[in-house]
């Protein structure tokens, strides 16, 4: 049964003005499960064995695609025959020595961009945001400050100021690709140890398999927190999208020094990864709501992705255009056309179906006040939702973009990191990384929300799925 009650009998209407309200009741046998939820009971990813495969594979995976795009014209080398296998590896080795070093410059530029990301998510005023409760805190809510968008528009207006002063060019971002990544990926290994330790020794640790590489990988802490910070949202939204915006402008900063324009491929990357940051900032108060932050932990399995997999591997197309003449990926009008529009329509999908899902959530608090940040798209909040009602507690949504996929805010995330490699065509196939790897995780983080939607919500579940029967596309899958 579909049931219509936003607004009406049924909901607890429990907010202030402020947008602050209580805990959503939760039933006991909701508690029960959510008590198994909260344990240790299987290995994911492949268990030990398969996370340290993950955690050696991907730095080296990270390495080679780099040295392919900027010294060997975006092609997939490798040994031409066994002879050549240790000669090969002594290339590959001399790349990252001598353009991938972990030096001062790039200790500098990215730990200055860690400290003052923290520092403006400390000091700057933001929007107040409940999150859900955490069944692991007693159903206890925290509180966020939503200051992202502040934080990025100092940002931008800092990187400004010292482009144009001299102080430190944009282009230098791109130029020192390589060692910047480097002290990315070290700051990812050691902040997950560091987390790590701090939950162990605090005693703070939760869904421990006893097991030290797994639950390195997959965390040991739930909220940690530095002042007012929420350190698991801030690693999601300040450091990752930022760098990558920051590399789309260096690139297109480093084409307008070269050539004396942009071309329209490296403006859409601006454009796309600039939609994105803002997105995230805009939309802050919506995070605290979502499975990441009230179960999720904090593990390198999220924290080096954030730190390091992110901002250096899904922007491939900006450092290929950015050491390739544009004659190489250079597309017809009306491809273009296409191009900007499929981005902006997926973009819409996108950012409404994640502030529906999120702002029903809230309405299910009791939140009727909602932030109005730019630009505030039409069908953000649907009206006179429908939902499912479970045993938990819990409300499923069945209406807007969420009616007709379990998953829609996937499929267009997914189809704007197909145009991020699209960008520059044929070119090269590395820039389709993202894409490729952003599908492989979409399909098993849904394989992983399901299997718990279903011990959570049991037989209410089997009826969602009876009501939105496509996990992605509508009529396709």
């Amino acid at each position: 049964m579909v049931v219509n009650h936003t607004g009406g009998e049924g909901l607890r209407q429990r907010a202030n003005v402020t947008g602050k309200a209580t805990n959503i009741t939760t039933t006991k046998k909701g508690r029960e499960v959510d008590q198994l939820l909260d344990r240790h009971e299987s290995y994911e990813f492949g268990g030990p064995l398969g996370v340290i495969g993950i955690m050696t594979f991907f730095p080296v995976l990270m390495y080679y695609l780099w040295i392919c795009l900027w010294f060997y014209d975006g092609r997939l080398v490798y040994p031409a025959s066994q002879e050549d296998i240790k000669p090969f590896l002594w290339r590959m080795w001399g790349h990252i020595q001598k353009d991938a070093s972990p030096n001062a410059y790039a200790w500098k530029v990215y730990s200055g961009n860690v400290a003052f990301q923290l520092f403006l998510a400390q000091i700057l005023p933001g929007y107040m945001q409940e999150g859900l409760p955490v069944p692991s805190l007693n159903y206890k809510t925290l509180m966020y400050n939503c200051n992202a968008l502040n934080s990025l528009y100092v940002t931008l207006v800092t990187a400004a100021g010292l482009h144009y002063t001299g102080l430190f060019r944009l282009t230098e971002i791109i130029d020192n690709y390589g060692h910047l990544m480097s002290v990315a990926m070290i700051y990812g290994f050691g902040v997950s140890l560091g987390t790590y330790l701090y939950a162990v020794l605090t005693n703070t640790q939760i869904r421990m398999s006893g097991n030290f590489f797994y639950d390195y990988f997959m965390g040991a802490c739930l909220n940690p927190r530095i002042g007012n910070v929420d350190l698991k949202m801030w690693g999601e939204v300040r450091i990752p999208w930022v760098i990558v915006f920051f590399l789309a402008v260096s690139g297109g900063c480093k084409q307008y020094e070269q050539y004396g324009y942009i071309t329209p491929n490296m403006a859409f990357m601006i454009l796309a990864t600039g939609l994105y940051l803002n997105a995230c900032g805009k939309g802050e108060e919506c995070i605290p709501q979502t499975w990441d932050m009230y179960h999720e932990k904090w593990g390198f399995l999220v924290i080096f992705w954030n730190l390091a997999g992110v901002p250096f591997s899904y922007a491939y197309s900006v450092v290929y255009m950015a050491s390739h003449d544009p004659s190489k990926y250079r597309f017809s009008t009306l491809t273009y056309v296409i191009m900007y529009s499929t981005l902006l329509t997926a973009y819409y999908i996108w950012d409404t179906a994640m502030a529906q899902k999120s702002r029903f959530k809230m309405q299910s608090q009791g939140i009727t006040e909602f932030r109005k940040t730019f630009p505030q798209l039409p069908g953000c909040v649907v009206k006179n939702p429908t939902f499912i009602e479970t045993a938990h507690g819990n409300r499923l949504l069945t209406s807007g973009w969420w009616a007709y996929s379990r998953k829609p805010n996937y499929v267009a995330d997914w189809t704007m990191s197909f145009l991020w490699g699209a960008i520059v065509g044929t070119a090269s196939i590395i820039p389709y990384f993202y894409s490729v790897f952003f599908i492989v995780v979409l399909i098993h983080r849904c394989g992983r929300d399901f299997e718990r939607c279903s011990r959570k919500y049991g037989k209410d579940w089997d009826r969602y799925c009876e009501v939105v029967k496509w996990k992605f596309i509508p009529g396709v899958y």
